[in-house]
């Protein structure tokens, strides 16, 4: 299979190394509120937990370990991934990437995928890949899980589709985007490497597929990481699918699977 780039797969080497100097910053916060009192106290306390609200809230953010946003060549070329399956639109998304020669990774919830398993299979058979999402997609709370909620949501997803495919998933892709500091241990645990993106078109909450594609548009570029769903509530990923990869074939950009490479975090 032609693979125009390469990603790092990166699982995360260190992923405790925020605690280190979360707490030193956490005693220097004590140190000037002793000292000097409230007021400058209070200064310094909330920069601190402003950068790790941040570090999670942020989908690009490397603040608690490595993860891909973009990746680098020199061909029109981009990342496909597809969140949320799979789905009642998994086999219409499947006849549409075939049509149009396009590959896909599609980052599927565990849960859905033991319940659609010939779908996962079907995945896998027509040449595209499966990325680890989370095992039941808590998106009103994912950011807010605690270590061991976190490390069974990633964990458990592992174990279920590493049993349904024929390798286990080596990406992973946060609910919402969002990762919070204990993310990054069931990540290296797993040997899972972390994926956002550069391109979106909000297609989960958005129903005009136009409006979609014009968004995501703006942000085309060579290695760009498009982010698209199935299965949302409005019932119009397939169009807007449909309408992607039409414009993508207009300017030129071909859909295709990144090689993993060995990389350090």
């Amino acid at each position: 299979m032609d693979r125009p780039f390469a990603a790092a797969h990166r699982p995360p080497r260190r992923p405790w190394a925020w605690a280190g100097w979360f707490a030193a910053s956490q005693l220097l916060v004590a140190a000037l509120w002793w000292r000097y009192g409230w007021a400058i106290g209070l200064a310094a306390l909330l920069p601190s937990h402003a950068a790790m609200f941040w570090g999670t809230l942020w989908p690009r953010s490397r603040l608690f370990g490595p993860v891909l946003s973009r990746l680098a060549t020199a061909e029109r070329a981009v990342w496909l991934t597809i969140d949320d399956g799979p789905s009642r639109d998994t086999q219409a998304m499947l006849d549409l990437l075939d049509a149009h020669r396009a590959k896909a990774t599609f980052f599927v919830v565990a849960e859905r995928a033991e319940r659609h398993a010939g779908l996962l299979r079907e995945i896998v058979r027509r040449g595209h890949e499966v990325g680890n999402h989370s095992h039941s997609h808590p998106s009103a709370r994912f950011w807010a899980l605690g270590p061991r909620a976190m490390a069974r949501e990633i964990g458990e997803a592992q174990r279920r589709l590493a049993a349904l495919l024929p390798q286990p998933p080596r990406w992973f892709r946060a609910v919402v985007g969002m990762a919070n500091p204990f993310t990054a241990a069931p990540l290296r645990r797993h040997g899972l490497s972390r994926v956002a993106w550069s391109a979106r078109g909000f297609d989960a909450v958005e129903a005009d597929p136009d409006k979609v594609v014009a968004r995501i548009e703006r942000d085309l570029a060579p290695g760009a990481i498009v982010l698209m769903h199935e299965g949302s509530g409005h019932g119009r990923n397939v169009e807007a699918m449909r309408r992607l990869l039409a414009r993508l074939d207009e300017l030129g950009y071909r859909c295709a699977l990144p090689e993993a490479r060995p990389g350090d975090a």
